[in-house]
C-alpha cells in the first residue's frame, strides 16, 4: 500500500483532499500524500496505528514531518493515537482550510479547482514539481532544479501565450486542460 500512496504525491496533477467526519488511521496517510487539504470544522482526526500495536507504515510518519514541521506536535499525536479537531490541524499547518459546512467546503473546494485548471499546466505542473522536490532537497539544489526546469519551459505555448497576453494587456488566454 506504500507504493499506492507514494502514487497521490507524484501524481503530476495537483490532488486536493475534502474531509468531513472522521479521519483516522490509513485516512491521515491518504491526507499527507495529497497536495491541499481542507476539512469541515466537525473533523475528527488521529493517527490510529499505535492502538493497534504498530507504527504507521504507509506514509504518515514519513510524510507528516515534511508537511507540518513541528516534531513535538506530530510525535503527541502519533504516540497517543488521540483524536485531534481541524482547528487544531490548521493551527499547525496538516489543513490550509476548514469550513463551517460541508455545502460550503465543497463549493469552495470546486471554485479552487477550477481556478487552478484556469491556469497554465505547464505552470502549474511545474510549481508542483518544483516544491515537491524543494521539500525533499537543499534549497542550493531546489534553485538548480528549478532554474533547470524553468529552462526546459521556455518554448511551450503556455508560456507564449501567457507572455503575449501579459504584454499587451489583455485577458489570461485559455489553456489546454490540465
Amino acid at each position: 500500500m506504500q507504493k499506492q500512496f507514494t502514487y497521490i504525491d507524484e501524481c503530476s496533477k495537483p490532488v486536493i483532499l475534502a474531509m468531513h467526519g472522521y479521519c483516522l488511521g490509513a485516512a491521515i496517510d491518504i491526507a499527507t500524500a495529497c497536495d491541499v487539504r481542507v476539512a469541515t470544522k466537525d473533523a475528527v482526526l488521529s493517527v490510529k496505528e499505535v492502538d493497534i500495536g504498530m507504527a504507521a507504515d504507509v506514509g504518515t510518519l514519513n510524510r507528516l514531518p515534511k508537511v507540518v514541521g513541528n516534531h513535538s506536535w506530530i510525535k503527541d499525536v502519533c504516540m497517543t493515537a488521540r483524536h485531534f479537531s481541524a482547528g487544531e490541524a490548521l493551527q499547525f499547518g496538516l489543513l490550509s482550510r476548514v469550513f463551517d459546512t460541508r455545502e460550503e467546503m465543497i463549493n469552495d473546494v470546486t471554485k479552487m479547482a477550477k481556478l487552478i485548471a484556469s491556469k497554465s499546466p505547464v505552470g502549474v505542473q511545474g510549481t508542483k514539481n518544483v516544491l515537491n522536490y524543494a521539500r525533499d532537497h537543499s534549497i542550493e539544489n531546489s534553485l538548480n532544479y528549478v532554474a533547470t526546469w524553468n529552462m526546459s519551459q521556455l518554448f511551450t505555448d503556455d508560456l507564449i501565450k501567457a507572455s503575449m497576453a501579459s504584454f499587451s494587456k489583455k485577458p489570461q488566454p485559455p489553456f489546454s486542460k490540465l
